[in-house]
């Protein structure tokens, strides 16, 4: 078998899940070529069916459900790692007793990291009268809301460590306000694989990548150098938090939790037309077919 492509984003999460499988530490695992790409970038890359197994947004997964399939493992899913909504620490915007909480960010300007990012989603389960959304890449946002081009901007990844020292303030917590309405945890980004190399491809690869893991776990300086060559200037200190932040063991399999998680963020903004109806493809790789309807009942 050739190659697969596998396209991830440089971020220290994914870096550590995938080092040991790129490097080739992980026995009997297919051989992969790594595309590295922001996650704006790799959702757009799976839109178009370019690689052959990929990090992408929850958001995104629901356009993508006809052509790719969920694996169990590698994704980032948990609690109290959601999006930020930031403002300038001097900004008016502050919740109120009167009209509810999301009415603050009715007709405001807001940057997101991504149409089809989740950070995005949530925006728009959390505010569906949000004004003008703003996309931009992630490490883009809170400069743009400190400068007042956007009045709030949703920001993902180590800016969530970072954005005190950067004069701005946490308006809302995404995660604990979807945490706090549903009693799960926050599905955010997940690993993809094409449905048209088979389910036995699709098991390899969901067990390279478990296993590339438990390598990284093992082993975490192994993979540090690499982590640190694509996590730019990012301070060792939030490379860290940055990982222990967004790799759990629900990066190991979701588990009945996780899968109920998902299954219901999919649901819910199904239910408000914020995405594609599902097509009745399976959901994971090693879902089983969906039963046919009887003759004569509505399909």
């Amino acid at each position: 078998m050739d190659a697969l492509t596998l396209a991830y984003s440089p971020c220290p999460n994914d870096t550590y899940i995938f080092h040991a499988w790129v490097h080739g530490l992980v026995p009997g695992a297919p051989a992969v070529r790594e595309v590295l790409a922001d996650i704006d970038e790799l959702n757009a890359m799976a839109l178009r069916a370019e690689p052959d197994v990929a990090k992408v947004s929850f958001h995104a997964l629901a356009h993508l459900r006809e052509r790719y399939a969920l694996l169990r493992s590698g994704g980032a899913l948990g609690r109290g790692c959601g999006p930020l909504v930031l403002v300038r620490s001097e900004s008016p915007l502050r919740f109120t007793n009167g009209g509810g909480p999301s009415r603050v960010l009715a007709g405001r300007r807001v940057a997101i990291p991504g149409e089809l990012t989740t950070a995005a989603l949530l925006l728009r389960l959390y505010a569906p009268d949000v004004g003008e959304l703003v996309r931009m890449p992630f490490d883009c946002i809170m400069g743009a809301v400190r400068r007042e081009e956007v009045d709030a901007g949703v920001i993902i990844h180590e800016g969530r460590f970072t954005y005190a020292a950067e004069g701005l303030r946490n308006l809302l917590d995404l995660g604990d306000w979807w945490e706090g309405v549903t009693g799960h945890p926050i599905p955010l980004g997940c690993i993809v694989v094409r449905r048209d190399l088979g389910p036995d491809v699709a098991r390899r690869v969901d067990d390279a990548v478990r296993r590339s893991l438990e390598t990284a776990r093992v082993d975490p300086e192994a993979s540090s150098a690499y982590v640190r060559r694509h996590a730019q200037e990012m301070d060792p200190a939030v490379c860290r938090e940055h990982i222990a932040l967004y790799v759990n063991d629900f990066s190991l399999d979701y588990g009945a939790a996780g899968e109920a998680a998902i299954r219901y963020l999919l649901s819910r903004a199904e239910e408000l037309g914020a995405i594609p109806e599902s097509t009745g493809r399976p959901l994971f790789w090693d879902d089983p077919p969906e039963e046919p309807a009887p003759d004569g009942a509505e399909s």
